[in-house]
């Protein structure tokens, strides 16, 4: 099973990087990051050169939006988001922070509320969209998350939805600090269970 994890020039290195380290834990997966062009630099400066085609994402399992400083520039871009083309039917597609913008920019959200970080707030509240105070929200095959910390939370509910619980569990258990193993898996999977039917596509 294939995840793109979308990575844009500003983008947040938390998001992004955390996302595809806990991926790549799983054994059916291989996670990457695509981004609009081969090379692309962070908020801090962090260059990245070889990033594979955005068009990767359209075949993807699915599909993630991580948050970046240039984001809300980025999805105005009408040549580089129609590059895009994901299906909510076939595909799991979330977001973080900022990245809901990039949901709503290409109407994957309807009136599902979304869960972003606080400086990104206003944006999206402008944008129509209204903000649940909370870490996740899922709805379907849509989820957000919110937070420079949410990743797991999120990555945790792609797992959940493709591989199952101990898969997703399994996962978690690389990145869990140590003296609150069990309890940092516990508390992302009971944010996030409440809004991941499982629908394993796993044998």
């Amino acid at each position: 099973m294939r995840i793109a994890i979308v990575t844009f020039d500003g983008f947040n290195e938390i998001d992004s990087f955390v996302a595809l380290n806990i991926f790549n834990r799983a054994k059916e997966i291989t996670a990457e990051l695509v981004a609009p062009t081969p090379s692309v630099e962070s908020g801090n400066g962090v260059r990245l050169v070889g990033v594979a085609p955005l068009e990767r994402a359209n075949e993807a399992d699915a599909v993630l939006f991580g948050s970046g400083r240039t984001t809300a520039r980025i999805v105005e871009d009408r040549a580089t988001m129609d590059r895009l083309i994901l299906d909510p039917d076939r595909q799991l597609i979330g977001s973080q922070c900022s990245g809901a913008l990039a949901l709503a920019k290409l109407g994957l959200l309807d009136a599902m509320p979304v869960c972003t970080d606080r400086k990104t707030r206003p944006v999206v509240e402008a944008a129509g969209v209204r903000v649940l105070d909370q870490t996740f929200f899922a709805q379907g095959n849509v989820a957000s998350a919110g937070g420079c910390l949410a990743s797991p939370h999120l990555s945790a509910w792609v797992l959940l939805r493709l591989l199952g619980r101990s898969a997703a569990a399994a996962a978690l258990a690389h990145v869990a600090p140590v003296g609150e193993h069990d309890r940092f898996i516990a508390g992302v999977l009971a944010a996030v269970e409440p809004f991941a039917t499982i629908t394993s596509r796993a044998s």
